[in-house]
């Protein structure tokens, strides 16, 4: 149950975006353009970023919708465990293991960011906007992951929700549905697939 009300058929930070309307568009336009917006960096890397952060955060339904997005845009399921497991040993180009790497200094705090971090990025490749889109969207979860379980949001456990949550985020990104989200309501107000 939730600290604060929410509707029941929106579970995580979409409950939340639903609740404050007037916060949640630009919270929702910023992860639009980060990670579905003009980069040289794919929508899956992107994802696996979000993935990595909400995993090491322990955010289960982040992990579970971020794993479920990345697992449709990479087109497998191996590559988004392989990196919740290990960065060194996924696989993956050695550019984005050092952004990974990156990512998951962000999560433990902004000063763990150190220019040995940056210098490998640099040197496999990264350019200064891949490193900075990638601070800021790891930035951004640790902010997602908090905010989804600091008012104890709902996550559902039904694997079949999250891979219709990645298939609407592959569709649609991360803008508000233009007819919202009362369709995603059953007769007795439980969870259906998106």
């Amino acid at each position: 149950m939730s600290y604060i009300p929410l509707e029941q058929h929106l579970p995580g930070i979409t409950g939340l975006l639903e609740y404050r309307k007037d916060s949640g568009a630009p919270i929702r336009e910023l992860t639009q353009i980060l990670l579905r917006g003009e980069s040289t960096l794919t929508a899956g890397e992107r994802e696996l970023i979000a993935t990595v952060v909400s995993s090491r955060n322990e955010c289960r339904f982040c992990t579970a919708a971020h794993t479920a997005a990345a697992n449709i845009l990479l087109e497998n399921t191996d590559t988004v465990e392989a990196v919740k497991q290990d960065i060194d040993t996924a696989p993956v180009s050695d550019k984005l293991k050092t952004l990974l790497h990156i990512a998951a200094l962000v999560q433990i705090s902004g000063k763990a960011v150190t220019a040995e971090a940056i210098t490998a990025a640099k040197q496999a490749g990264a350019t200064d906007r891949e490193i900075h889109d990638t601070v800021l969207i790891a930035a951004l979860f640790c902010l997602y992951n908090r905010y989804v379980d600091g008012l104890a949001t709902m996550t559902p456990t039904d694997p079949a929700f999250y891979e219709g949550l990645g298939q609407r985020l592959k569709q649609h990104g991360y803008n508000r549905l233009p007819q919202g989200y009362d369709h995603l309501k059953t007769k007795d107000n439980t969870l259906k697939s998106i």
